[in-house]
């Protein structure tokens, strides 16, 4: 098995497109390994159960009823 040092260069010694290729199929293969390991996580997740708190979270509120509040009171 080749060293870092024998890799980086071999990289160097490579044309300018082909490092360019390189560095494409370096980044495809780090993506590909990082993307399971973020969607696993997140399905480890524990599930927040919200019903036990009915009555005692807020209720929704609309974005804009509630700027235009906001800049009634600033204008009183």
């Amino acid at each position: 098995m080749s060293t870092y040092s024998e890799v980086l260069s071999q990289a160097q010694s490579l044309t300018h497109q082909e490092q360019q290729q390189l560095l494409e199929v370096l980044s495809a293969l780090m993506r590909d390994r990082a993307t399971p390991h973020i969607q696993g996580s997140s399905e480890k997740l524990p599930r927040k159960n919200l019903k036990r708190w009915r009555g005692f979270l807020p209720k929704r509120v609309d974005a804009l009823e509630f700027q235009l509040q906001l800049r009634a009171e600033w204008d009183d």
